[in-house]
């Protein structure tokens, strides 16, 4: 089996990759029938030098490779037909602006994979980037909550070279007495986590965020129990609530009222309630005024981001009396950070750990027949037309919806 790493072709540029050199040479030596060829690149995190020095070859043509993997989109013009391809499509939620894409897919014939919906057998993800989403979110937030007041200047992430130095820079700030939420327990969730504490800030609980002040700055992570609550007033619980979101409402603001700093690293689900809303955000008790969101729902459960923010510029105001985009130093400013491709400015720890999962689950799978139903699970397309777990997206490729 011979595997392709593509070079990134999207804009603005990516620089991870899907398997690091020392990945793709353990690769090699756990599977003796696999190849690995790396498509030349010049703005891949890793040199073709890095490639070549652990016997990998590098070259400029991937046609006669058999399952190419890459980060993003690959750009219609640069598939190859009749491959499979390893990708995020970003098509699974029925994306308007990638359903060329997925036409062109059809009518190259190529088995493509997300990444996305690699998974186990109880649905849950294996290859992901969410880790250094939060990682890096946190990082930006701290340096938004500086620039907004005017504390301490700290470098952008993508100068930094990897998690330990994003960590000696926060070990350098002098923060106020501010209380610092943080929502969500999955990947982002405790990639955020894994700054704070290496920050060696508080954590505090639930209760005693919303109780007691403090004469040093703390931070409480609270998952979904915390911040929804069932309408008709029964207790509710985690799996309830994933089931029904419909009859949960936002108890969110109680923590709103408290919170100076928010980093958000939930996950938001068809029909959940918003966390706080457009009104929330106008009321006299509302206190938050730095906000970074990781999760970055556009319109969705965090009423101040209102678009996504760039990597070139990661921050701006959110306006709660108008509604609008603003000065994110003002004092009526909430400032937002929501740059939506937060893993990319850490590209070589984002890279390393996500090929350590992808040759831990999915590599296997191509040479034990599938045995685990990893690589059946992920194949979105395959002779021309969409498996039958994607048939759901026909109208969609066909621009019925």
């Amino acid at each position: 089996m011979k595997f392709g790493i593509i070079r990134e072709r999207k804009n603005p540029p990516d620089r991870r990759v899907v398997l690091s050199p020392e990945e793709g040479q353990n690769v090699l030596s756990k599977f003796p029938k696999a190849e690995i060829l790396v498509e030349s690149s010049p703005i891949r995190v890793f040199s073709d030098k890095e490639y070549t020095d652990k016997g990998i070859q590098v070259v400029d043509d991937m046609g006669s490779c058999e399952v190419l993997l890459g980060v993003k989109e690959v750009p219609i013009e640069a598939l190859i037909p009749n491959k499979k391809y390893f990708f995020f499509s970003h098509t699974i939620k029925k994306q308007p602006y990638n359903r060329e894409l997925l036409r062109a897919i059809l009518d190259k014939n190529i088995e493509l994979y997300d990444h996305e919906v690699i998974t186990n057998a109880n649905g849950s993800r294996l290859v992901a980037f969410g880790r250094y989403a939060g990682i890096v979110g946190a990082y930006n937030g701290f340096r938004a909550y500086g620039l907004k007041y005017d504390l301490y200047q700290m470098p952008k992430a993508e100068s930094l070279l990897d998690q330990q130095a994003l960590i000696a820079e926060l070990k350098k700030i002098q923060l106020p007495n501010i209380k610092i939420l943080l929502t969500g327990m999955g990947r982002v969730g405790n990639g955020a986590k894994e700054m704070l504490d290496a920050m060696g800030l508080k954590q505090v609980s639930p209760n005693e965020y919303l109780t007691k002040n403090f004469q040093e700055p703390v931070y409480c992570q609270i998952d979904v129990s915390y911040y929804v609550k069932r309408k008709d007033g029964i207790k509710g619980n985690k799996a309830d609530f994933f089931q029904n979101p419909e009859a949960y409402k936002s108890d969110f603001f109680r923590f709103a009222k408290m919170t100076d700093f928010y980093i958000a690293g939930h996950f938001y689900g068809d029909g959940s309630p918003y966390l706080y809303t457009r009104e929330d955000a106008k009321h006299p008790d509302f206190k938050i005024k730095v906000v970074a969101d990781v999760s970055c729902d556009i319109d969705g459960p965090v009423a101040s981001t209102i678009r996504p923010s760039t990597i070139a510029e990661p921050i701006y105001g959110y306006h709660p009396e108008t509604e609008s985009e603003t000065d994110f130093r003002t004092d009526e400013a909430i400032a937002v950070m929501a740059v939506d491709n937060l893993p990319c400015e850490l590209p070589r720890d984002a890279s390393v750990g996500f090929g350590e999962a992808f040759s831990k689950h999915v590599i296997p799978s191509f040479f034990n027949n599938d045995k685990d139903g990893v690589l059946e699970r992920a194949r979105m397309t395959q002779n021309g037309k969409l498996t039958p777990r994607y048939a759901y997206l026909q109208d969609y490729v066909e621009g019925k919806e």
